[in-house]
């Protein structure tokens, strides 16, 4: 319950499925603290539409088009730092917790926690808090930090998206034989066999 005092906090939602979005917003307009001033499907739409509605919390997802979760929670952080960020993801994987964590985010909720779990950590988050699992976090520092340079990661993400070796090149305006020895880098420091192998487990560990 709250009264005519409790102020409300302001949400923006990032989710690209509809139906998860559309519930997501449902579920929060139930809550007479909470309000969804905005929410969009794509990664790259979460900045421009923050800067227009000024939210007090952001819950983003990970895996967006366009852009992702954490790569906008960066820019968000810069350009509108009143707006605490949360993310909700279906993958939990240690890495993305700590690259979240760089990216300055405030809560990291996986997807199949209880729906109080959510809505106690955007509360919680609005306060100044901070809302992540504590397994995830023992997990995280067991994993440690993402041994990927930042370059490396773009090209084993361009790569893991299906993207030839000159089409990496011209996407990140990087020569062939550039690419090449970044993707070289990244098998050896993922002790993986092949691309394919390091591809799986830099997604694994949540490092790209």
């Amino acid at each position: 319950m709250t009264d005519a005092t409790t102020p409300v906090v302001r949400i923006l939602v990032a989710e690209d499925m509809p139906i998860i979005r559309k519930a997501l917003v449902a579920l929060l307009a139930l809550e007479p603290d909470l309000e969804v001033v905005a929410d969009v499907d794509r990664g790259d739409a979460i900045v421009p539409t923050a800067l227009d509605v000024h939210p007090d919390v952001a819950l983003l997802d990970i895996d967006l088009p366009g852009r992702s979760g954490i790569d906008a929670a960066e820019e968000l952080h810069r350009r509108l730092p009143g707006c605490r960020i949360v993310i909700l993801t279906g993958l939990g994987q240690p890495g993305h917790l700590l690259r979240a964590l760089s990216a300055h985010v405030r809560g990291f909720v996986v997807k199949d926690a209880p729906v109080e779990t959510l809505i106690d950590g955007l509360r919680r988050v609005a306060a100044g808090g901070r809302v992540v699992d504590p397994e995830l976090v023992t997990a995280a520092l067991e994993t440690g930090a993402s041994p990927l340079t930042a370059r490396e990661a773009d090209v084993l993400r361009a790569a893991g998206d299906g993207h030839s070796t000159g089409e990496i090149g011209r996407l990140l305006s990087l020569s062939p034989a550039t690419v090449r020895n970044y993707l070289s880098n990244a098998i050896a420091k993922t002790g993986a066999r092949n691309r394919i192998g390091a591809i799986r487990a830099a997604r694994d560990a949540g490092w790209i």
